[in-house]
Parts: C-alpha cells; structure tokens; sequence
C-alpha cells in the first residue's frame, strides 16, 4: 500500500518507537493520528508533523472509539495502524522477603501490552472492514509491536514476555482472520533501542546493554523501527509475519 495521501493511527506515538513511526509516516504523507495517554507531548509531536494528537486509552472501548471517531473526523477513515504503545515491568515471582509477586503488576503489563493491542485492533479493523477496497483488493494493514522478550524473556520478565509473547502467537491468525477483508497484520519484535526509557538507564549500562549486540554493537535507533513499519506497510506481500529487529542479539537470562 502507498503511505502518501492514507490516514494512518499510530497508539503510544508521543515518544519513543511511536514518536519515531508517527514521523516517518507523516514524511511520506501520511495523515497521522498520534494516539497515547500524555496529551501534552502527543500534541506536541502532532503539531511538529501536522498531525492530530488525540488523548487515548488503549483498554478503554470507549475511548479507543471516541478516538478513532475524531481521527476519522479530521483525517477520513484510516487504512493503517500502528500498535506500539505498551509498558514494561521486571519482577521476580518469588520477591526477597519471600511473597509471591503481586498478581496486580502482572495483570497491568498483560492488560496493556495485550488487551490494549487486541482492543485498537479489533475496533480499528471494523471500521476498516467496511472501507472500499483500493486497486489490489486492499482496505488496511495493522503493524504490531512486540520484543525479542516474546522468545528471550530474562528473569523477572514473565508478565513482560508473556504480553509480547500473546502478539507474537496472535500475528497469523489475526491474518487469516483479516484476510477475507484485505487488511494484513505482521508484528515487529524489537530488540535493544535507544528510547527514552532506555535513555534513563546510566551511561555505563547503556554501553553494555549495546555491547552484546553481535552486529551493529549499539543500541538501535527508534528511525529504523519506523523504516521497518512503514516497510511493512509498502510491501503488499507480508502478511502474517513476525520480524525481529535486533542485530542478532539473543538475550541472555539476566
């Protein structure tokens, strides 16, 4: 499909991997929707790219309808979606003092990283579902964003890998699911990027992190994620894949 001229929601685009995405999108012509719960720097961003920044609940219905209805308003319905908003979270399943993990903290990453993409989903391929197909058949295309950590989970990291892990596991049947109404879903597994969250990190871990990297042996640059969405989005044959992305690294258990 061709980026210039579709309208396009990209969820957790106020900063990091979605910043980067809602970017790229929006210099190849894309109206762009950015979609993330800090309505300040989503307006920002938004204002930067000539985009719309709506204020957003990834696993609220209510209000991933709402937002998908003013994204509509202003840009016409939206062919392409990109899932990137997500949490992290370590903790081990037996704590020091020797509790169990609290079930709470496990059930905010699943219901976030999981529920949360399944719900924009679900709600934006309804919508596009109903869309007159362009010249190939096709009405849309959902890129969604996983993590090495769905294969290489380190200790700590259940909650975490088990998230990504349900969007590695739902990629292919959510295709064929999809595919009688032409819209493709693949899923991006990210390795180690340089984002914000990352960037809090202290110099020396930083450089270790991106040290066990076999090649390039630094972290990556949120700019190539996008150039592999907008990829995803340009290449009419992937469908159904799941892409890591991450210079061949294989995480080690801590």
């Amino acid at each position: 499909m061709d980026i210039k001229g579709q309208a396009a929601i990209v969820t957790g685009g106020a900063s990091g991997l979605g910043e980067a995405t809602a970017r790229a999108l929006a210099l190849a012509g894309a109206r762009v929707a950015v979609l993330d719960r800090n309505g300040d720097r989503a307006a920002q961003v938004a204002h930067e790219i000539g985009g719309l920044a709506l204020g957003c609940d990834i696993t609220d219905a209510d209000s991933v309808q709402a937002a998908l209805a003013r994204a509509a308003a202003a840009h016409g319905p939206a062919r392409l979606l990109m899932n990137v908003a997500g949490v992290g979270g370590a903790k081990r399943m037996v704590q020091r003092d020797g509790s169990a993990a609290p079930l709470e903290d496990f059930e905010r990453v699943v219901r976030i990283n999981l529920l949360g993409a399944y719900n924009v989903s679900r709600l934006f391929a309804a919508r596009c579902a109903g869309l007159e197909p362009l010249a190939d058949g096709e009405r849309g295309v959902i890129v969604l964003t996983a993590s090495v950590a769905a294969f290489d989970g380190q200790i700590g990291q259940q909650a975490y890998a088990a998230s990504k892990g349900g969007l590695v596991s739902m990629t292919l049947p959510m295709a064929r699911d999809l595919a009688r109404h032409g819209i493709r879903v693949c899923t991006l597994a990210p390795g180690l990027f340089a984002t914000p969250l990352m960037q809090e990190l202290p110099e020396e871990v930083q450089k270790s992190l991106a040290a066990s990297i076999p090649f390039p042996p630094r972290l990556g640059h949120p700019d190539e994620f996008a150039q592999l969405a907008c990829h995803v989005v340009a290449n009419g044959h992937l469908n159904g894949e799941v892409i890591r992305l991450d210079g061949a690294l294989r995480m080690a258990p801590r």
